[in-house]
C-alpha cells in the first residue's frame, strides 16, 4: 500500500480515526510544539512543503499535515495515535522514532504547560475501571480478539509477555527457548516441583500452567478470557497433564478463600488490575499462600513519577488496546505489597529483553499483513497494531518501561 494514499476507514469501527477534528487554535499550539520537538530531539520532520530538524534518521513524514495537527492538537498523544491510524503520516523506522520521542519525553512540554496535562488528556471513563463486570468485558475486548491472529506474531509457545534472552541481538529462532527460559526461571524461584500446589492468576494460553504441571505439580489457574480458556485446557490436554490443571474463568477476587498453595505465579497481569484494585490483588496473593509459599509475579514497570502523572489519564493505548490498564511502579508495588504481609526476596530487571521481544513480534506481525487480512482484520487493525508494538518497544528501549520478575515471601 502507498503509505500516502487516504485509507478507507470504517466509521461505524473507528469513528475517531475516520474523522479528523478542527481546531484552529489547537493546531497551531500543535504546530508550535512540532518544531519545538524538531529542535529538541535528533528528529527531522518532513511535509510535501519542506522539512525541519536535522538530516538523517528518524524521519517523522506527514502525509496531511494538516490532519495531522487537528489531531495533535485537539487530543494530544490519542490524536497522534490515531493520525498514524489513518495514514496521516508515516516513519521509515517507527520504533526508532518513538524512542527517540519516548527518551525526549520529559523535556518535550515546556514546565509551565505541564499543570494543563489532565484536563488535555482526559480521564479513564467510568466504564474502564475494572469492576468484576468491566474487568471481564476489558480482557475479552484485548485477548478474544482472535488466537489465529495472536498466532500470527507469537512463538509456539503462545507466550505473550517478555522473554529472557541469553544473548542479543535476540532472533526469531531464539524466542520460544526464551519464552520457556522465563517460565522456567520463576517457576524455580518459587520452587514449584513434584506435588507442589500452584495458582495461577492470568492464564494467557496455558505455557506456564503445562510447565507446571509436567514438573509434576498441581496448577490452579484463572483467567476471564474464554478464548484463553479453551486453548489452555486444549494445551494441557494434548501435553498429557489435564489432570493436573484446573482452569477456570474466575475473577481473581472470587477465589476461594480458605484454599491456600506452595507457589502463586502471576505474569504480566498487575498491568490490567487498575490501581484502584492492587491492595484486593496483592490480599489475593498473600491469603492464597500455605506457609513458606512464594509468589513469582513478573510485572511492567514505569519510574514513580511518571505513574503518578499518568495514573488517571486518558490514553491512546486505553482507547484502541488495553482498556482499564495501568502499569504500576515498583514503589507502587513495593508499598500493596507490604500493606498485605509480603515483601519482595528477589529480583531481577530485563527490560532490554522486552524491547527485543517486541521487535521481534512487531517484525513478524509486519511480515504477516496479507494473512491478517485473510483473518478479516482491516488496514486500520494492521496500522494499530503495528504502532501499539512499535510504541511499546520504544517504551523499553528508551528506559520508559522496564519489566521485572519479583519473588514475594510473607513479612510475618
Amino acid at each position: 500500500m502507498n503509505a500516502s494514499a487516504q485509507l478507507r476507514v470504517d466509521p461505524e469501527r473507528w469513528p475517531d480515526v475516520a474523522r479528523a477534528p478542527r481546531s484552529p487554535l489547537r493546531a497551531a499550539a500543535a504546530s508550535a510544539l512540532l518544531r519545538r520537538v524538531a529542535a529538541r530531539l535528533p528528529l527531522r520532520v518532513e511535509t510535501p512543503s519542506g522539512a525541519i530538524g536535522p538530516l538523517g534518521p528518524p524521519v517523522l513524514r506527514l502525509h496531511r499535515p494538516e490532519a495531522f495537527l487537528h489531531r495533535l492538537g485537539t487530543s494530544g498523544l490519542i490524536g497522534f495515535g490515531e493520525a498514524y491510524q489513518a495514514g496521516d503520516w508515516d516513519a521509515d523506522d517507527l520504533p526508532g522514532l518513538l524512542t527517540a520521542l519516548a527518551a525526549g519525553v520529559d523535556s518535550l512540554v515546556p514546565p509551565p504547560l505541564q499543570t494543563l496535562r489532565r484536563p488535555f488528556v482526559g480521564v479513564l471513563p467510568a466504564r474502564q475501571d475494572n469492576t468484576r463486570g468491566n474487568a471481564r468485558r476489558n480482557i475479552a475486548d484485548h485477548y478474544d480478539l482472535s488466537d489465529a491472529m495472536f498466532a500470527l506474531f507469537l512463538d509456539e509457545t503462545m507466550t505473550y509477555s517478555s522473554a529472557l534472552f541469553g544473548t542479543a541481538p535476540a532472533r526469531w529462532d531464539d524466542l520460544a527457548e526464551a519464552q520457556r527460559r522465563k517460565i522456567d526461571r520463576l517457576l524455580d524461584r518459587t520452587g514449584v516441583g513434584p506435588d507442589s500446589t500452584v495458582l495461577e492468576i492470568g492464564t494467557g494460553w496455558g505455557e506456564a500452567a503445562v510447565r507446571a504441571a509436567e514438573r509434576g505439580a498441581r496448577v490452579h489457574t484463572i483467567t476471564l478470557s474464554s478464548n484463553q480458556l479453551e486453548h489452555a485446557r486444549a494445551l494441557a490436554a494434548e501435553r498429557g497433564v489435564a489432570a493436573r490443571v484446573e482452569v477456570e474463568l474466575r475473577d481473581y477476587r472470587d477465589l476461594d478463600p480458605g484454599r491456600r498453595y506452595d507457589a502463586v505465579i502471576s505474569v504480566e497481569m498487575i498491568e490490567a488490575v487498575g490501581e484502584r484494585y492492587w491492595p484486593a490483588y496483592f490480599a489475593t496473593l498473600r491469603r492464597s499462600l500455605a506457609p513458606g509459599g512464594k509468589v513469582g509475579l513478573e510485572a511492567i514497570s514505569m519510574r514513580h513519577d511518571r505513574m503518578m502523572a499518568a495514573r488517571r489519564t486518558y490514553t491512546w493505548i486505553h482507547k484502541y488496546v488495553f482498556p482499564g490498564g495501568i502499569i504500576p511502579s515498583i514503589p507502587a508495588i513495593e508499598r500493596c505489597a507490604e500493606a498485605a504481609g509480603l515483601r519482595i526476596a528477589d529480583r531481577l530487571d530485563f527490560g532490554g529483553d522486552y524491547a527485543q521481544t517486541l521487535r521481534l513480534w512487531r517484525e513478524r506481525f509486519a511480515s504477516r499483513a496479507e494473512r491478517l487480512a485473510a483473518l478479516g482484520f482491516d488496514e486500520v487493525f494492521r496500522r494499530t497494531w503495528e504502532f501499539y508494538l512499535a510504541y511499546a518497544q520504544a517504551g523499553f528501549a528508551s528506559g520508559y518501561l522496564d519489566v521485572h520478575q519479583l519473588i514475594l515471601e510473607a513479612s510475618g
